[in-house]
């Protein structure tokens, strides 16, 4: 059977043509994931939410190439999205710090003023900007997964984004080391 007939059985939700696709690409999904990501269960679950997704859209999945370029620019897109997540967590752990954790009590205040000044900055941004903010950093959904959510285009999240991590540079200018941010 040729992918584009394996693709309409899978629309119309055919269980053997998911199965068929699922055994043909998992496997390769995994190693994928687990050279970006040094690690083979985070490897696999990222494989296994790409095979979700690919589930749950059938429906409405068109594809413009092969099956294996989709599943794969869909696992290495979640697993950098991972990574970023990850780094982002990294960077934020001293400033999450516990009191005994804490170098010197300087340090305490420090955080705690950074802490106050970002909640401020992020409430100061408009509720779409606050919105894809939240979804996106707090969340860790992409850019598509917010569009669909949202009903708008990948570009208007693009946009979003942009302006906000720009006003969140400037109300945190002080904050930021040079050429560091979001």
């Amino acid at each position: 059977m040729d992918e584009s007939e394996l693709l309409a059985r899978l629309r119309e939700g055919d269980d053997d043509a998911y199965s068929t696709i699922f055994r043909a690409h998992y496997p390769g999904l995994v190693v994928s994931a687990t050279r970006l990501l040094g690690e083979r269960a985070l490897a696999e679950e990222i494989a296994q939410d790409v095979m979700l997704e690919l589930w749950r859209r059938r429906a409405s999945l068109t594809l413009t190439g092969p099956v294996r370029a989709y599943l794969h620019s869909a696992a290495r897109n979640r697993a950098l999205n991972r990574l970023r997540q990850a780094r982002t967590a990294q960077r934020g752990e001293v400033y999450l710090r516990g009191p005994s954790e804490s170098p010197a009590t300087d340090s305490q205040a420090v955080s705690s003023e950074l802490e106050l000044a970002v909640a401020q900055a992020i409430a100061a941004l408009s509720e779409p900007q606050r919105e894809v903010f939240e979804m996106n950093r707090t969340r860790g959904l992409t850019y598509n997964e917010i569009a669909e959510l949202l009903g708008i285009s990948v570009k208007s999240v693009e946009a979003r984004m942009g302006r906000t991590l720009k006003q969140l540079r400037e109300h945190l200018a002080a904050w930021l080391p040079d050429g560091g941010g979001w």
